[in-house]
């Protein structure tokens, strides 16, 4: 068992290693293919752990809400066709849904975003770039404090 877990936080360190070189490609590039394949990464690692339903935009959030309640709402900043705060401003106003835990992750570090997405009832906010282990323990603060 031992040995299991060393491998699970060698392979940690590694998509950190990982995440923290697509970072870097987004701040030389800052396009839309480095910020999808930052997605996807998260994507692969969350499903270790969670099921989890990747949306690429707002509005297919919204789309996938009106069939679905996810125990919990991870919800980037930057989207497409509709951008997370907006997105998340739609989702307090769905009756049934706007009780979904959100976290919003982004690499905006503007006050006045960090402030909207708290005062429209996010749960938390994580920067980019961020540890696994950091998302991790947010995702299931969140979740814990929901049961």
């Amino acid at each position: 068992m031992q040995k299991r877990e060393n491998n699970k936080e060698e392979l940690l360190h590694e998509i950190e290693s990982v995440l923290m070189k697509v970072k870097e490609q987004l701040k030389l590039y800052e396009d839309d293919a480095a910020e999808q394949m930052l997605h996807e990464l998260i994507e692969q690692i969350l499903k270790e752990k969670y099921d989890v339903t990747p949306l690429n935009s707002g509005v297919r959030a919204l789309q996938y809400l009106k069939k679905n309640k996810p125990d919990l709402i991870l919800l980037d900043v930057r989207m497409a066709s509709m951008d997370g705060i907006e997105t998340l401003r739609e989702i307090r106003e769905m009756e049934d849904r706007k009780d979904i835990p959100v976290i919003m992750l982004t690499s905006q570090n503007d006050k006045r975003t960090v402030l909207e997405s708290l005062m429209l009832g996010a749960e938390n906010y994580i920067l980019k770039p961020f540890t696994i282990q950091d998302l991790y323990d947010r995702i299931d603060s969140v979740l814990d404090n929901e049961k």
